[in-house]
């Protein structure tokens, strides 16, 4: 039962944060200069991002639970049952970004989530 808390909050928040990080980076802009001093210039206005700290957080809250969850569990089954993030991605970038998600990605979330199962049930 640990294992599946840490698998949800692993899915969750690292899904969660990622959507974050692209929400405060679709408020920023576009990056077009990637020079040193240009991407220097970025940094402050990023950190000014509520949005950007509330993904740093759930991604290092992800990461965490990770590594937790695999000192209990095989990495054979740890790394495919984390990529049902793709899913949840995909659902979070649909609903929470706004973004048209086509049915060939639809098709490849399914097909993921269909080897995850595959994993789970040969788990054995």
């Amino acid at each position: 039962m640990f294992a599946l808390v840490l698998y949800l909050v692993v899915i969750g928040a690292g899904t969660g944060g990622e959507l974050c990080v692209a929400r405060a980076m679709k408020a920023v802009g576009e990056v077009k200069d990637f020079r040193p001093s240009a991407l220097l210039r970025l940094v402050p206005r990023v950190l000014r991002l509520p949005w950007m700290w509330a993904g740093v957080t759930l991604m290092a809250t992800a990461f965490f639970s990770l590594l937790a969850v695999l000192s209990t569990e095989n990495v054979s089954l740890v790394v495919p049952v984390t990529a049902l993030s793709y899913g949840a991605g995909a659902l979070g970038g649909k609903f929470f970004l706004g973004e048209q998600v086509t049915p060939r990605r639809w098709a490849g979330v399914f097909l993921v989530c269909t080897g995850v199962a595959l994993v789970i049930v040969g788990r054995g």
